[in-house]
C-alpha cells in the first residue's frame, strides 16, 4: 500500500504541481504548459480540465481570426484552492470536535468479539447483551480521546501554517 502511495505522490509532483506552478507564472495556454513542463500535451490538458473540474483553473476560449482555431488561456484560481482548503479544514475539526464531544460525554460498552460499539442508553437497552448472546463489556476510551485531540491539534496546526503560507 505505501508503494501506491508513493507512486501517486510521485505522479502529483512530477505532473500536477509543474503545471500550477506554469499557471501561476503566467503561463496560459496548454501547449506553452507542455513545452515549458516537459509533460505530454494530452496529459496537460487532462489535469487542466480536473483543476477546472474542482474550480481551482479556470479558462477563456478565443478564436484565432487566420487560423479558426480556438485557444484556451488558462488562469489558476489560488483564492478558490485557499477557500477550500480552509473550508475542508473547518468541516474536520468540526467533525472532530462533534465526535470529541460524543466520546467525553458518553460510557462505551462493547461485545468482546467486536460485533457492536455503543453507548450506555444503547447497551441499557439491549439488556447489555450484543446481537451475538455475549455480554457487553465496558471500554475504556481514553486513547481514543486522545487520538482526536491529536487529530484536533495536527489539523489546527496544518490550518494555521497553511493560512500563514499563503498570506506571505
Amino acid at each position: 500500500m505505501q508503494f501506491i502511495a508513493n507512486d501517486i505522490k510521485k505522479t502529483v509532483e512530477e505532473t500536477i504541481i509543474p503545471i500550477i506552478n506554469s499557471l501561476i507564472n503566467g503561463t496560459d495556454t496548454d501547449e506553452e504548459i507542455a513545452k515549458e513542463t516537459g509533460i505530454k500535451l494530452n496529459v496537460v490538458r487532462k489535469i487542466l480540465y480536473k483543476l477546472y473540474d474542482l474550480k481551482i483553473a479556470n479558462y477563456k476560449r478565443s478564436k484565432d481570426p487566420e487560423t479558426q482555431w480556438f485557444t484556451y488561456s488558462w488562469k489558476f484560481e489560488k483564492e478558490e484552492l485557499i477557500k477550500q482548503v480552509r473550508d475542508e479544514c473547518e468541516k474536520d475539526l468540526n467533525t472532530l470536535n462533534q465526535e470529541l464531544d460524543k466520546e467525553e460525554n458518553n460510557m462505551f460498552f462493547v461485545c468482546p468479539y467486536g460485533h457492536i460499539r455503543c453507548t450506555f442508553d444503547e447497551a441499557s437497552d439491549e439488556e447489555f447483551l450484543c446481537e451475538c448472546g455475549e455480554e457487553l463489556e465496558f471500554q475504556d476510551n481514553s486513547e481514543i480521546i486522545e487520538h482526536i485531540k491529536s487529530a484536533i491539534k495536527e489539523t489546527e496546526s496544518d490550518l494555521n501554517s497553511f493560512t500563514e503560507t499563503v498570506e506571505q
